[in-house]
């Protein structure tokens, strides 16, 4: 019986120091996360690189997209007209036909090509219309006149725009001239129209249908900008150390254990990227109301996910490359081609198949299908399972390569 109760009392204790153990390593972890912690807001308040990246270009960026796209999309191109015609009451209508437009605004009246080409060369305009002498005079005995637009391509949205205002004016135009020949031979308005356009096209632009450009653009230019900088601060944060030869200070502070080191550094960022992007997603949503067919929830969950996953991806280069300026040249690297391979600007199935492979590895990628799924589409959440679950695998990414940061902490001597 006193054997049993001896037994019984060995084992009690030994339960009770195992778990005093380890409650005492977790205090340990604890303090030694939150001295990191301490060190790293003390060095965001001094540091101006942090400040820049943290508050400053987030901020920047936001307010310039926003007041750029704040009509939706560019409006008033400055165009010029070269009219050989402008007798004619014909010519005239057009011209003010094609100032109505949202996209084009007239801004001067040449009397030649020549000039009209100079000025658009100088940058005064974006493009030109041309309309030849003896237009409307040709058009009514049906002689097939030539009408001309000339566009400046190499700034391509505003020819864009410019070249679709001047199709439609020349399409207009070209049914005003066959409507008065219908109307000569006997043809009423009503059968003129039927014959001058048979088939009535119905378009309905699915997500987007009041094609609003800041609405395109906002929702994925933004991330982008936002992961560019935690790139970049991630792999700063982490690389100063090495170049300033503090890494064993801070792994001294961290219990000399580079996990405890890694959140305790990283964790002032993520509190900070995390209320950027709720910001940014608030005002996107909630200000601007941009489509949310799924809510708040998904959006926000993809955020905080997308801001955890690039800091990964940043740590990750640092600690593959420990050397401050070849990490960052990667991460920047791999920032800006996140902008072209991510599929908001060219769709992803149309690129070479390698390309279409090489797509998953880039967050943006991901924070983009969700976006479309979610706040466009309002699709259930398993459509976006993938994306969710590829988000959290680049946390893991950092661990194929952190014993290659903490040996640089401990012995990598930095070469300026």
């Amino acid at each position: 019986m006193i054997n049993s109760h001896l037994s019984e009392h060995r084992k009690q204790s030994q339960a009770n120091f195992g778990s005093t153990e380890s409650q005492r390593n977790w205090s340990i972890v604890q303090w030694s996360v939150i001295k990191v912690f301490n060190r790293e807001c003390r060095r965001l308040t001094s540091d101006w690189i942090y400040q820049f990246g943290l508050f400053v270009a987030p901020i920047m960026a936001f307010i310039f997209f926003a007041t750029v796209m704040h009509e939706g999309s560019p409006t008033e191109y400055p165009v010029g007209v070269v009219n050989m015609d402008s007798q004619s009451t014909t010519s005239r209508n057009l011209v003010r036909t094609l100032n109505a437009f949202q996209m084009t605004n007239i801004v001067e009246h040449y009397t030649d090509i020549a000039h009209a080409s100079s000025a658009m060369q100088e940058g005064k305009i974006y493009g030109f219309y041309y309309i030849p002498r003896g237009f409307s005079q040709d058009a009514n005995s049906r002689k097939q006149p030539i009408l001309s637009f000339y566009t400046n391509n190499s700034v391509l949205l505003a020819a864009s725009m410019g070249m679709k205002d001047f199709k439609m004016g020349s399409e207009l135009a070209k049914a005003s001239a066959q409507r008065q020949v219908l109307r000569g031979r006997g043809f009423t308005d009503d059968q003129a129209v039927s014959l001058i356009q048979p088939i009535v096209i119905d378009v309905h632009p699915l997500g987007n249908p009041w094609v609003n450009y800041g609405m395109y653009l906002n929702n994925m230019l933004l991330p982008a900008i936002l992961m560019m900088m935690i790139f970049l601060l991630t792999t700063y944060a982490m690389g100063v150390e090495i170049k300033e030869g503090s890494g064993r200070e801070l792994l001294n502070l961290a219990n000399y254990n580079i996990m405890n080191a890694v959140v305790g550094k990283l964790l002032p960022q993520t509190f900070i990227y995390i209320t950027l992007g709720i910001l940014y997603l608030s005002i996107l949503y909630g200000y601007l109301h941009y489509p949310l067919n799924n809510g708040f929830a998904p959006m926000l969950l993809a955020m905080v996910l997308f801001v955890l996953a690039s800091q990964s991806v940043g740590l990750f280069f640092i600690a593959l490359i420990p050397t401050l300026r070849l990490g960052m040249s990667v991460a920047t690297l791999w920032a800006v081609l996140s902008f072209s391979i991510a599929g908001f600007t060219f769709p992803v199935i149309a690129m070479h198949p390698s390309l279409q492979a090489l797509s998953n590895l880039f967050p943006l990628r991901h924070y983009y299908m969700i976006y479309a799924d979610q706040a466009l589409n309002g699709y259930p959440m398993i459509y976006s399972a993938w994306s969710y679950l590829a988000l959290l695998l680049f946390m893991l990414l950092p661990f194929f390569a952190i014993k290659r940061l903490n040996k640089a902490y401990l012995y990598y001597e930095y070469i300026s």
